[in-house]
């Protein structure tokens, strides 16, 4: 396992611009027994264009590190930057979607869903918003559950509408916190499949959060794992285009990789 590397050495595509950057942010919060440490001293760098994955086994603090990036946690030590500034608060440039099914509002349907998101998040008229909802709704396989509400839709399709909304908003950075982790398996690889497509039709930048080494290289360019609680960086891994294939030599030897650098113990989960 590789030590912590430096932040110069953790940026993605020299090419493109650094979007996010993390600066030794730790967080710890206060318990009755003292201070938990969750995060502690990560840097990263997240160029525009890449999909970057955070990976590692279930509370080395993956999702307390994107709930610090969108704005909802503040660090109890270093810095978190997007375009050069300091992240305050919550914004629409970055957009989340979660894991849970009850992200959607259940009384607006389908369409009220993403069109009040572009609404708010876009100042668009409702004419526009309504004119981009169905576009995206339509991209993602829903135009023909626009006017359906959110209790009639399968986990799945919660998905795609909070994914569709995610898109809509154009944010500059989409953050994406175990999205599919609910899913049964076969859905969860064709919902991969399809969030890797519009990801490279839209050039769209993201920070992916999962447990799976499998997901991470089909969704990734880039992964970087995390050490068990406290969340601390324990090795990077570039993904190849030709390494993203299920079923190839590549991919499998880069699984495998992973799987021995990073996973040794047979008690974690691998998913």
């Amino acid at each position: 396992m590789n030590v912590a590397p430096r932040l110069a050495d953790l940026a993605g595509d020299a090419a493109s611009p650094t979007l996010l950057t993390l600066d030794r942010v730790s967080i710890s919060y206060p318990t009755r027994d003292g201070t938990l440490t969750a995060v502690e001293d990560v840097s990263l760098a997240l160029s525009t264009g890449e999909r970057l994955v955070l990976l590692g086994p279930s509370g080395c603090g993956k999702s307390t590190l994107l709930r610090a990036v969108g704005g909802f946690l503040k660090p109890s030590t270093g810095e978190i930057r997007i375009n050069g500034e300091p992240i305050g608060a919550p914004s629409p440039d970055r957009m989340t979607v979660f894991q849970e099914f009850d992200q959607l509002l259940p009384w607006r349907t389908v369409l009220g869903n993403v069109r009040y998101a572009l609404e708010r998040g876009r100042s668009l008229s409702r004419r526009e918003a309504e004119a981009v909802a169905r576009g995206w709704l339509k991209r993602v396989g829903l135009k023909n559950f626009v006017d359906a509400f959110p209790h009639t839709l399968s986990g799945g399709m919660k998905q795609r509408v909070a994914i569709a909304r995610a898109f809509a908003l154009e944010p500059a950075l989409l953050l994406m916190d175990e999205p599919f982790a609910a899913l049964d398996a076969l859905t969860r690889r064709q919902m991969q499949d399809e969030l890797l497509k519009l990801c490279e039709e839209t050039g769209s930048t993201a920070l992916f959060v999962t447990h799976g080494i499998d997901e991470a290289i089909r969704v990734g360019t880039r992964i970087l794992a995390l050490t068990p609680h406290p969340g601390r960086l324990a090795a990077t891994f570039d993904v190849p285009p030709g390494s993203r294939t299920r079923g190839t030599t590549a991919f499998a030897e880069l699984e495998q990789k992973i799987q021995q650098a990073v996973f040794a113990d047979p008690e974690l989960d691998h998913g």
